[in-house]
C-alpha cells in the first residue's frame, strides 16, 4: 500500500471513528476494520484498532452515550478546529468562510448543515477530495488538535486513539503535554512537507448531521 493511499485510508477511518455513532456509523464499522486491518503495522493501524475493539464490544447504545458525555459536555474536547483558533468571536465566521471557500477551490461544495471545520468533514475531505491541502490544512490547526488528543487522553475516553492515530501521520513528535502544545500553538507546527498522490478509499458516508452546539466555547 502506497504512502498516500494509507494515509488516505487512515484518515477516511478516523472520519467515521469520531461521528456520533448512529445506525449509519455502526454499520460502517466493520468496512473500516477491514480497511484498518490492511494498514501497514505502526500507531495509525495500532490507535484505530483499539478505537475499533472497543466500539466491537460495546453495549447497545453504550457508545452514542459516551460519545455524548465526551464531546458534548466537555469544553475541551471540542471537534470544531476553528474554535481552538477563534473561539466564540467574529474572527471564525469569517475563518469558517474561508475554509468553505477553500472546498470549493478543490471542487467540493459544502451543503451540509454540519460546520465545515468539525474534525471528520476535515479528515473526510483529506481523504476523499484533496490529500496534500487535507494534510496542510490539518497542520495548520495541529495545536489545536493535540490539545484535543490530549483532553481525550484526560478524560480516559477511547476517542482519543482516533485522533492519536490522524497525529500519528502528520511530522515531527506530538506535545507530551498542554504546556508544549501551547508552546505550538504560538511556536507554529513543524515546516516538513509531505509529498502524496491522492488515491481512493472507500467513502463510507457525509458526516453526520449531529447539530452544534449554541455555543461551543459554552463552559463545560
Amino acid at each position: 500500500m502506497s504512502g498516500a493511499r494509507v494515509h488516505a485510508a487512515v484518515l477516511q477511518a478516523a472520519s467515521v471513528c469520531l461521528q456520533y455513532p448512529d445506525d449509519s456509523v455502526l454499520a460502517t464499522l466493520p468496512l473500516v476494520r477491514r480497511t484498518v486491518d490492511g494498514l501497514p503495522p505502526g500507531e495509525p493501524r495500532s490507535r484505530l484498532t483499539a478505537f475499533l475493539d472497543h466500539a466491537q464490544q460495546a453495549a447497545p447504545g453504550e457508545l452514542g452515550r459516551h460519545y455524548v458525555s465526551v464531546f458534548d459536555t466537555r469544553r475541551r474536547c471540542c471537534l470544531y478546529l476553528t474554535w481552538w483558533t477563534d473561539g466564540e468571536t467574529r474572527r471564525r465566521g469569517s475563518a469558517l468562510a474561508a475554509l468553505k471557500a477553500r472546498y470549493r477551490a478543490a471542487g467540493v461544495e459544502w451543503d451540509s448543515p454540519e460546520l465545515p471545520d468539525f474534525l471528520p468533514a476535515v479528515l473526510e475531505y483529506a481523504a476523499t477530495a484533496d490529500l496534500a491541502d487535507g494534510l496542510a490544512l490539518l497542520q495548520e490547526h495541529r495545536a489545536g488538535i493535540e490539545l484535543l488528543r490530549l483532553a481525550l487522553v484526560d478524560a480516559g475516553t477511547p476517542y482519543a486513539a482516533a485522533v492519536e492515530a490522524v497525529c500519528a501521520l502528520l511530522p515531527g513528535p506530538s506535545p507530551a503535554d498542554v504546556a508544549a502544545a501551547k508552546a505550538l500553538a504560538r511556536n507554529g507546527p513543524p515546516r516538513e512537507q509531505v509529498g502524496l498522490e491522492l488515491l481512493p478509499f472507500p467513502t463510507a458516508r457525509t458526516p453526520h448531521d449531529r447539530t452544534p452546539d449554541a455555543e461551543i466555547g459554552a463552559t463545560r
